[in-house]
């Protein structure tokens, strides 16, 4: 005669390993370094100052 086996342990493992799948997925898609993050947000300032530079009424500019 066989062993007992627990259907749900083996099921909770197969989701457990599909999730850990996901998130490596989604770490790849959206994740971002430190330095990238600084990067893009001194851009966007850059941008910003560079922008307000260039109104020809000293009004700042909300977008």
């Amino acid at each position: 005669m066989g062993d007992v086996v627990n259907l749900n342990r083996f099921r909770k493992m197969r989701e457990r390993e599909e999730r850990e799948k996901v998130a490596e997925e989604n770490r790849v898609r959206f994740g971002r370094t430190k330095a990238e993050k600084q990067r893009d947000r001194q851009e966007r300032e850059r941008r910003t100052t560079d922008l307000d530079g260039k109104n020809l009424d000293g009004k700042k500019v909300e977008d």
